[in-house]
C-alpha cells in the first residue's frame, strides 16, 4: 500500500530515498470496509488522510437529517476533516468508505514534522492547500452563481472518474439538488448527445 503513497510523492514532490524512508517511518496503513467510518462527528480529526485505493466522503447531517456530501476522494487524494485538524476541536462532520478502501494517515505531529524536515514536502503541502482553497471558492461561487445544469457540467467535467462509483442520491447531495432533479438534467443531457 505505502508504494501507491511512495509513487505519487515522487512524482508530485519528487522526495529522495531518505526523504522517503522518513516519510514512510510516520505512515500508518488503514483499511476500512465499505460503510466503515473513518471519522465520526464529534471526534476529533488527528491525521491527513492519503487515499490509495477506494473512495470516501466527508459529509455533515443536518438537524432533520439530511446529509450534505462536502467532498469525495478517490486514489491518490488527500482527506480530512481540516476545521477539526486544524483546531483540535469535535469536527461537526462525517468521513466513511463508499467502497472497500486502503488509506494511509499521517499523524498531525509527525506531519507537521515531515513539513519542518523536507522542504519538498512543505511545498507539496502548500500546493495542496493552495488548490484545496481554490476549488472551495470556485464550489462557493457556482453555488452562488450557477444553473443546476452548469453546476452539473462542472462536476461531469472535473470529476469524471467520480460518476460511476457514487450513488446518484450523493452527487445529488454534493450538488445541493435533489435525486429527482439530478435525473431530469442527467436525461435532458443524454437526449442532447
Amino acid at each position: 500500500m505505502f508504494e501507491v503513497f511512495a509513487t505519487y510523492l515522487k512524482q508530485k514532490a519528487e522526495l529522495s530515498d531518505p526523504e522517503m524512508e522518513m516519510v514512510r517511518a510516520v505512515t500508518i496503513s488503514k483499511r476500512l470496509r465499505k460503510r466503515q467510518y473513518l471519522l465520526q462527528e464529534g471526534d476529533v480529526c488527528h491525521y491527513n488522510c492519503f487515499v490509495a485505493k477506494g473512495c470516501l466522503r466527508n459529509y455533515r447531517v443536518s438537524e432533520d437529517g439530511t446529509e450534505h456530501i462536502l467532498r469525495f476522494a478517490l486514489e491518490n487524494w488527500w482527506l480530512s476533516d481540516q476545521e477539526s485538524y486544524n483546531n483540535n476541536t469535535p469536527s461537526k462532520n462525517n468521513i466513511d468508505a463508499l467502497e472497500d478502501s486502503e488509506l494511509l494517515l499521517i499523524d498531525k505531529d509527525d506531519f507537521n514534522g515531515l513539513v519542518e524536515a523536507i522542504p519538498r514536502f512543505r511545498e507539496l503541502r502548500d500546493k495542496l492547500k493552495a488548490r484545496s482553497y481554490d476549488v472551495s471558492q470556485n464550489r462557493i461561487m457556482s453555488n452562488l452563481s450557477d444553473t443546476t445544469e452548469e453546476r452539473y457540467a462542472t462536476f461531469m467535467k472535473s470529476y469524471p472518474n467520480i460518476f460511476n462509483r457514487v450513488p446518484l442520491h450523493m452527487i445529488a447531495s454534493y450538488l445541493g439538488v435533489s435525486r429527482e432533479t439530478l435525473s431530469r438534467i442527467r436525461n435532458r443531457n443524454a437526449k442532447a448527445h
